[in-house]
């Protein structure tokens, strides 16, 4: 998590690292205890795909993923949610606690957390969540695909 501070450090954006005393499981959790809208909620979920590993963070209000269409979009013949063990040996973190930036994977990210000043998401830390312009997202990962 340094590492991510740093990242954020010199990246110039503003940010707060928010610690909880539990952790945030769902977006209706965060949302609830941000007091936030559930679409600034930002999740970052591990895809397994044709090219590897995808890290996609989307709005949490969003509905279902479709992952024929995502899969179609990446190229690939088929996209599906990496298994926890997967996900910690692709990420190094926790499934659920995987951060918005610094997990050094290709990203996918929703276009609607752009309507937002600010989203609320990983940070690799269960006990804490990264609030920052979602501007970042895009300059700060290995943007792969932006999806509506």
């Amino acid at each position: 998590m340094e590492l991510i501070r740093e990242l954020l450090d010199r990246s110039g954006y503003e940010y707060e690292w928010i610690r909880h005393e539990r952790p945030i499981r769902s977006a209706r959790e965060g949302a609830d205890y941000f007091g936030i809208d559930a679409g600034q909620t930002a999740p970052t979920l591990i895809l397994s795909a044709d090219r590897g590993y995808v890290a996609l963070t989307v709005a949490g209000d969003r509905g279902p993923i479709d992952f024929a269409a995502l899969a179609e979009r990446l190229e690939s013949s088929s996209v599906c949610l990496a298994p926890p063990k997967e996900v910690k040996r692709a990420t190094g973190f926790e499934a659920g606690s995987v951060p918005m930036i610094g997990h050094s994977l290709p990203a996918v990210v929703d276009r609607r957390l752009q309507h937002y000043s600010a989203v609320y998401g990983g940070t690799g830390d269960p006990l804490a969540t990264l609030k920052i312009d979602p501007r970042a997202l895009l300059s700060l990962n290995e943007v792969l695909l932006v999806i509506d």
